[in-house]
């Protein structure tokens, strides 16, 4: 995967902010990405923090969408096909307060690759688990705040050439 981290996020913000203004409100970063992995961190704000001073549950939610399914996008423009998707259900798992700039992972790039090739082929929606951990590093180091496992449906056509 060719893109730059400058270029994805400009992709983030603009998508964000046309389509889905509430992930523009929370202001997530990737920080990291490359064919197996996407990281993205949201800041530990008045926008993303609740009540108790943690990062609110929504915002949560919106990061491990955002980990669980960005690559679809720079896959699917770096292969020249048309990927629609969306997610089918979530399950997460609050371990521990994040009370300061948290980071989404996903490691599922190989998983999505597979989704896309597997759609292209069959002509079908394709419907598999990806997982998101969230860590919250100044604080904690790599032990996990929450684990989110998503269903990812994906549904790939070769772009017509017209």
């Amino acid at each position: 995967m060719a893109i730059s981290l400058r270029k994805a996020n400009w992709g983030l913000k603009l998508f964000a902010w046309r389509y889905i203004p509430l992930i523009g409100f929370c202001s997530p970063r990737i920080v990291h990405m490359d064919s197996k992995t996407l990281e993205v961190t949201m800041p530990h704000g008045w926008r993303t923090k609740n009540h108790l001073g943690s990062i609110y549950f929504g915002a949560l939610a919106i990061g491990a969408d955002l980990a669980g399914a960005f690559l679809v996008f720079s896959k699917a423009k770096t292969r020249g096909v048309n990927a629609n998707f969306a997610f089918k259900d979530v399950q997460g798992h609050f371990l521990k307060r994040p009370e300061a700039l948290v980071h989404f992972t996903s490691h599922d790039g190989d998983i999505i690759d597979a989704m896309i090739d597997e759609s292209l082929v069959s002509g079908e929606r394709i419907n598999k688990p990806v997982s998101v951990v969230v860590t919250c590093p100044t604080l904690h180091g790599d032990e996990p705040m929450a684990t989110f496992t998503l269903t990812l449906s994906i549904k790939a056509k070769a772009k017509h050439k017209g």
